[in-house]
């Protein structure tokens, strides 16, 4: 996959803005200082930290603090968006990665904040960064949060399914191929992962079924690709974790913009 040349740093020349991305395109792993959010306004984009993946598609935003190592990957052809924090506002987001629904309100103040034809002054950036924490602040984070286990068995797994999402082998069976018993992955997805092995596919299937409708392609398509029995199953755990079907996403991905 390409790489993208920009990197988004948090000095005094840019502190918020928008970076076009390409379908695949990748922001190699950096580091800021401050803490920053980033939006898709259109396309679907992964934030990646030693500590694993979030998604973020255009009705989600994804908070990242300062100091943690990261890179991103666009699906679809993605409208990044992008502003720092100040300390002071910074300090009322989780101290982790996180990801958070983007209400009407905070999707036009973003879209605001980030809008490279309309230069605002430092003092009108911070009234705007302010509205969105204060919306923020309030709700809870999104599960769209895909662990990054460190067990070798574990990692030899989530290799398995992350190169077949479809693959609907029982743990047992997935055992057998990494070396380790049902009951000992099982213990090692609750100690280590904080969730159930059924849990933690799910949450690997909507993640690629996010990035396959991104990229154009059916939900028939995508619920079979990414495992599900059939496209009713997939409709329902997809609009579960999003609040809207995947059809209405699909079809209207870039309403962000409105």
């Amino acid at each position: 996959m390409p790489e993208t040349g920009h990197i988004l740093h948090d000095g005094p020349d840019l502190r918020s803005g928008r970076l076009p991305l390409l379908h695949g395109e990748h922001v190699p792993v950096h580091q800021h200082r401050l803490g920053h959010i980033v939006y898709p306004a259109t396309g679907v984009l992964s934030i990646t930290t030693g500590a694993g993946t979030w998604i973020a598609p255009a009705t989600r935003l994804a908070w990242t603090p300062g100091g943690f190592e990261h890179h991103h990957r666009a699906y679809g052809d993605t409208d990044m968006r992008v502003f720092f924090l100040p300390v002071r506002l910074a300090a009322q987001l989780p101290d982790h990665p996180g990801v958070f629904a983007v209400s009407p309100l905070v999707r036009e103040v973003i879209l605001a904040l980030t809008d490279d034809a309309a230069p605002r002054s430092q003092a009108a950036r911070t009234r705007l960064q302010t509205v969105i924490i204060d919306e923020l602040v309030p709700i809870s984070e999104e599960p769209l949060h895909l662990p990054e286990p460190h067990d070798d068995r574990l990692r030899n797994l989530s290799a398995l399914l992350h190169d077949d999402p479809a693959n609907n082998a029982t743990l047992t069976e997935l055992g057998a191929h990494v070396g380790a018993g049902k009951r000992t992955l099982t213990r090692l997805f609750h100690d280590e992962l904080g969730m159930s092995f059924r849990q933690w596919r799910t949450q690997l299937r909507l993640h690629h079924a996010l990035t396959l409708l991104a990229a154009g392609h059916t939900v028939t398509h995508t619920a079979a690709a990414c495992g599900w029995a059939n496209p009713t199953s997939f409709i329902e755990a997809f609009t579960a974790a999003l609040g809207e079907s995947p059809s209405r996403y699909r079809h209207d991905p870039s309403r962000a913009r409105r």
